[in-house]
């Protein structure tokens, strides 16, 4: 039960979420891919009312270089609220929680005294992570009622191809506890993670060893089907994989997790990047068919026909451009899923109303690797990159994302630079996208670093799991 203690923004019900004040703030992550400047966190006024809407606000470089910050999040969420009694005194959504994906250290900053100006209170070593949970490569995080799960791609120093998993931990001296898995069964490879509380059951998804990405995507792997491709299943409360499910080997690199919100059901989407098959992309739906977790094809995205002399390096022998499907996110209301089309540059939005057969209902560009669309505020301004991290306001009615994947594939796919740019959508009730022509923070604006992951203030759609209808 809840008390008069308890956050504000820990939400009994996905509908609670929805209807509780909205943002003011974005929190987005900003990275030196030469590893010369510091990274930094960096605070971005999104409050329409305000003098500064769309610049940055508030920034915080962390103390080393070279951490290529990447995917963070809050010590504490919702999902606090999951067991009666759990013991919530003082325990509020204040930290971000922030990995570097190549250092290994996990920079923790406060920012509930001024959430424009995060303060750094800890760095966790990646040597503690490694020593205490057996990981590396920290790379996505989700706040669970018993701590924070921080999904790893390596593994431990000296032996960093080994598996990946979760390292667990705690939510409030962020002290690393453990490894979560109990008995990992087959799973080697990892990604992300995410889970349905009230079923017990966590989802992980599959990327490659750190070998087999820092350095960029290995064309040789990729065409051998080497990369990750299957999806498992696992007994939350024990750590134990229960099923593994293998997509296909074509399906190269499923990522993105994500579950209903609520928390009576047992389905959710997850983005597969590329076929080897056609270069098309695809977003397959999980389903429970009685004891047993199924997983089938729902959408799929063809890639593009393409003049070679357009196309960098990589692609030149296939003429097409991919369409790269890098990040999906699903609305609390579970009404809208938008997918990443990296390559081309554009932004998808599918009713998902009926989860086994989404309709396509919303589409803007920027960005992409042929058309280097450019923002309605700056018709001039040719874009780099295109809409990777996508973030859906609690309510709903905005999408941010922005523009960069990580340093050493931005190289390959946009050999010119990916810059640095942010943008706003509005999204309409019935379905349809705007692009919000006052919102546009980029270039100097980041002081030349590239921006990845956003959170926004108070909660997001891939923030928080729901215990209650």
């Amino acid at each position: 039960m809840t008390s008069a203690q308890t956050d504000p923004t820990f939400y009994r019900s996905a509908a609670d979420a929805a209807a509780a004040p909205g943002e003011e703030l974005a929190y987005v992550v900003a990275f030196d891919r030469a590893a010369q400047r510091h990274d930094a966190m960096t605070v971005v006024d999104v409050d329409p009312r305000s003098a500064g809407y769309g610049s940055v606000v508030g920034w915080t470089d962390v103390p080393s270089v070279g951490d290529e910050l990447h995917h963070f999040g809050w010590n504490a969420c919702s999902s606090a609220l999951k067991h009666e009694g759990h013991d919530m005194a003082g325990l509020a959504r204040r930290y971000l929680l922030v990995p570097g994906l190549r250092s290994s250290n996990i920079h923790v900053l406060d920012v509930g005294d001024d959430p424009r100006s995060p303060t750094l209170v800890r760095t966790v070593d990646g040597k503690e992570l490694s020593a205490r949970a057996g990981y590396s490569r920290p790379h996505t995080m989700h706040c669970g009622p018993d701590g924070v799960f921080m999904t790893c791609i390596g593994g431990p120093e000296g032996d960093d191809d080994g598996p990946g998993g979760i390292a667990l931990l705690d939510h409030s001296t962020f002290d690393v506890l453990r490894a979560w898995e109990t008995d990992r069964g087959s799973q080697h490879f990892h990604y992300d993670a995410w889970w349905h509380l009230n079923q017990n059951t966590l989802i992980s998804t599959e990327w490659g060893s750190p070998s087999m990405i820092e350095n960029g995507i290995v064309p040789e792997l990729l065409l051998s089907n080497s990369y990750g491709h299957r999806v498992h299943f696992w007994d939350l409360a024990e750590g134990r994989n229960v099923q593994t499910v293998d997509l296909g080997a074509e399906h190269q690199m499923p990522l993105e997790v994500r579950p209903s919100h609520d928390p009576g059901a047992t389905w959710g989407f997850i983005g597969v990047v590329v076929s080897t098959a056609d270069l098309s992309g695809s977003i397959w739906r999980w389903f429970r068919d009685g004891d047993t977790w199924r997983m089938e094809k729902v959408i799929s995205i063809p890639a593009e026909p393409a003049d070679p002399g357009l196309l960098p390096p990589l692609l030149q022998g296939f003429g097409a451009v991919p369409p790269l499907i890098t990040d999906i996110d699903l609305s609390v209301d579970d009404r809208f899923l938008y997918v990443s089309c990296w390559g081309t540059g554009e932004l998808k939005q599918y009713d998902v109303t009926d989860p086994a057969h989404p309709r396509e209902v919303g589409s803007v560009r920027l960005g992409g690797i042929v058309d280097r669309a450019p923002h309605p505020a700056r018709p001039d301004l040719p874009l780099a990159g295109g809409p990777q991290m996508v973030e859906v306001s609690r309510d709903g009615r905005r999408v941010y994302f922005t523009n960069s994947l990580y340093g050493a594939w931005d190289d390959q796919f946009y050999p010119d630079g990916v810059g640095a740019w942010m943008a706003k959508l509005d999204a309409d009730p019935a379905g349809g996208l705007t692009i919000d022509e006052s919102f546009f923070p980029h270039g100097d604006d980041f002081r030349g670093l590239r921006v990845h992951q956003i959170r926004l203030q108070g909660g997001d759609a891939s923030s928080d799991s729901y215990c209650y209808r």
